[in-house]
């Protein structure tokens, strides 16, 4: 397979640095392709705005970022580093978004990465998203780690179901893209468990890159199971993240 590790961390003696260098040589060496984004080290910018098309605008009075990376998408407009990312998406089999929790989601670096180079016109399109999603086919996955414990994020903890804090990812970026998405890694709170507690969740992890082929995929509602309205249908019971039935 050949692998994308999108990495979001400003420290590389930090855990997720870890995991991350533990991630490279475990796919490596089961003979995977591996490509990593270290965003920090890169100094990506993560703010999406007029600089991510070249040449002229296609409405210079009123800047729409959807109809703009639409129209740069279908005609070669795209800026170079955003570019750059996106030849690294159409390549991979499998994505790993490797980060800290920080309030509830991705570090800003990493959100920013993903308004920008899950561009409309090369990630989505009306009529193109989850079962017919543009990156239909590949996988991908959530490895994180988080500040308080696995009871804090467990589904009646104070901090809420962990799938549940992690459904705007899972759902509303990848799945929305086309992406099937792995059961999430989750490293809870590694700066708290002592070296011994640190090597298990690193050899938990090997294990877990070991398996990628078997490893469940998260549960979506497929498209028969909604109405002309996009809600589910009557009778059909909500299985999958936040949804509940009314």
């Amino acid at each position: 397979m050949n692998v994308l590790i999108v990495y979001a961390h400003p420290e590389p003696k930090s855990f997720n640095g870890a995991m991350k260098h533990l991630a490279v040589e475990t796919l490596a060496a089961a003979g995977h392709e591996v490509v990593v984004s270290d965003l920090y080290a890169m100094g990506f910018d993560p703010v999406a705005g007029r600089a991510d098309m070249t040449g002229e605008l296609t409405d210079p009075e009123f800047f729409s970022l959807a109809a703009e990376q639409t129209a740069a998408c279908q005609t070669g407009r795209i800026a170079p580093d955003i570019a750059a990312e996106m030849e690294k998406l159409k390549r991979a089999d499998l994505v790993i978004f490797q980060f800290p929790v920080w309030w509830f989601g991705m570090p800003a670096i990493l959100k920013g990465w993903a308004d920008r180079v899950f561009a409309r016109g090369f990630a989505y399109l009306p009529g193109r998203k989850y079962d017919t999603g543009m990156f239909r086919g590949k996988l991908a996955m959530v490895a994180a780690t988080t500040g308080t414990s696995a009871d804090t994020y467990a589904p009646d903890g104070i901090d809420g179901d962990i799938l549940t804090v992690l459904w705007p990812i899972h759902n509303g970026l990848l799945r929305y893209s086309g992406f099937d998405v792995l059961t999430p890694f989750i490293a809870y709170m590694p700066g708290r468990v002592g070296e011994d507690g640190r090597k298990a969740y690193l050899d938990a992890y090997r294990k877990r890159l070991g398996e990628i082929e078997t490893t469940p995929r998260l549960f979506f509602h497929p498209a028969g199971d909604y109405g002309p309205d996009e809600r589910l249908k009557p009778g059909v019971l909500a299985r999958s993240g936040v949804q509940r039935n009314a």
